[in-house]
């Protein structure tokens, strides 16, 4: 995972996941992306016992650090949080290497071949009209089309560098310098969705299976939904679209070893799949849903290979 001194633990879904972990008497290890080594076909990683507490400001205590051969492991849980650079994609080749011993949640092979921009293009019969490309003329054609539209990085996470171009907009021609700029890969250019006013639902997946739901609703003056950027989370439950949405995504994330995986909503148009890092599971609790934790520690320990 990242840095475990910086996260806050009122939202953080790995910080929920090691607490339910350790509240079943599974022992656990911390280490950073940077922690990962390979020598000679062996992948080990420096790691130090982690113990957790549900105490603000004391929420954790490591031990001292050793290297650890990770094929010894029972899980390795995949944590790290986007961007999807090569940073990420090297991670999930090392921890490729360990995935045939140790369980990898979730699988690496499959978090490499899924980011959340392009996987989702698999069902384009959920999803508003999309394209992803680096060629203006094919972006202003797209505009032109569909009026109102909103422009993101191929890559990006949280809410950042996300961009809602209104039909009149006169920063249109500049906001595309600035991606073309900033970015070597292509933009993801949607139609503009306006029920994202009403909110952006986080549904959570757990195996396959649909279990829980939050709606962010944005701030006002805010075009972005994301919870960090001042998005409300309000409790919400699933329409027919919704549950026919998550009917078509769950054998696909459960054959390819994705046990938690959070998919995003808006006006019943599906417009992300996020598999690398996914979150919201502390605020489903919170506003009334199940112990998401619980039920992802029960997937884990469904698939643990018999030792």
């Amino acid at each position: 995972m990242d840095p475990i001194e910086r996260i806050d633990i009122s939202g953080d879904s790995t910080f929920a996941l090691a607490l339910e972990a350790q509240n079943r008497g599974h022992e656990l290890l911390y280490y950073g992306p940077r922690d990962l080594s390979l020598r000679d076909g062996v992948v080990t990683a420096k790691v130090s016992h982690l113990e957790v507490r549900d105490e603000q400001h004391n929420h954790f205590t490591l031990g001292p650090v050793s290297v650890f051969d990770l094929s010894q492991a029972h899980v390795v849980l995949m944590r790290q949080d986007p961007p999807f650079d090569m940073a990420y994609i090297t991670a999930t080749h090392l921890l490729e290497r360990v995935s045939e011993k140790a369980l990898v949640v979730n699988d690496p092979v499959h978090v490499r071949n899924a980011p959340e921009k392009l996987f989702v293009t698999q069902f384009k019969e959920f999803m508003p009209p999309t394209l992803v490309t680096s060629d203006r003329a094919d972006i202003r054609q797209f505009r032109i089309e569909h009026g109102e539209i909103v422009l993101k990085p191929l890559y990006g996470n949280g809410g950042a560098g996300v961009f809602r171009v209104k039909p009149d907009d006169e920063n249109f021609t500049a906001l595309l310098e600035i991606f073309t700029q900033l970015y070597r890969e292509p933009i993801v250019v949607q139609r503009y969705v306006p029920e994202v006013r009403k909110g952006d639902k986080r549904i959570i997946l757990v195996d396959g299976a649909c279990v829980g739901a939050v709606n962010r609703v944005p701030a006002t003056g805010e075009a972005r939904s994301n919870l960090h950027v001042g998005g409300r989370p309000e409790a919400t439950i699933l329409s027919d679209r919704e549950r026919e949405i998550c009917e078509a995504l769950g054998p696909e994330l459960r054959n390819r070893g994705l046990i938690f995986a959070g998919i995003d909503v808006i006006g019943g148009y599906l417009t992300e799949i996020n598999v690398t890092s996914p979150t919201g599971i502390q605020e489903v609790k919170r506003l009334g849903g199940p112990d998401i934790a619980k039920l992802i520690w029960d997937a884990i320990e469904r698939r643990l290979p018999i030792r």
